[in-house]
């Protein structure tokens, strides 16, 4: 009686570790697609919470069927990431269709990796790699944010250099 206890115990433990994978993988995506949804940018919110949970989902599931369909004693034997492994054919195809090519300008080229960026966390954190996965995303912001600011001064010092160079041009015409 006390082993099916624990049975159930260690049972309820795994499921809760996988709902939390979920729960931590959603908030992260929302976290990333919280960002792009305030720079007004194709993909927001639910597109990143979406392909995050997507991966960590799919990520368990390769996981933990591997450790249900498989018997060392039968010659059976499942790769565990052979699954997750698929993900990133499916990630390069959706990041694909938010690349838009107008002239020589290129948009959504950031979205594109971001999405791929949200998968890798969908991975990490299916996987349980919580800590790497979490200090990913933090750092990833934070420099994206200072990355922002950097970019952002580099346009002003340009728009000022045009107007510069276009009051110069009337002044001797």
């Amino acid at each position: 009686m006390e082993a099916l206890q624990v049975i159930y115990e260690q049972h309820v433990i795994m499921n809760l570790e996988m709902y939390l994978r979920v729960v931590i993988s959603a908030v992260l995506g929302m976290f990333i697609g919280w960002d792009r949804s305030n720079r007004n940018k194709p993909a927001g919110l639910k597109t990143y919470m979406y392909v995050s949970v997507a991966c960590t989902l799919i990520t368990l599931v390769s996981i933990y069927s591997t450790k249900l369909y498989s018997s060392p004693n039968s010659g059976t034997m499942m790769d565990p990431m052979r699954l997750a492994a698929q993900i990133v054919t499916g990630l390069g195809f959706l990041g694909a269709g938010v690349i838009l090519k107008d002239g020589l300008q290129v948009k959504g080229l950031t979205s594109a990796a971001m999405i791929f960026f949200a998968g890798g966390i969908g991975i990490g954190i299916g996987a349980g790699f919580y800590g790497i996965v979490i200090f990913s995303v933090l750092i990833s912001l934070a420099l994206a944010r200072i990355s922002q600011r950097f970019e952002d001064n580099q346009h002003k010092r340009l728009e000022n250099s045009e107007k510069t160079n276009s009051i110069k041009q009337q002044e001797v015409g």
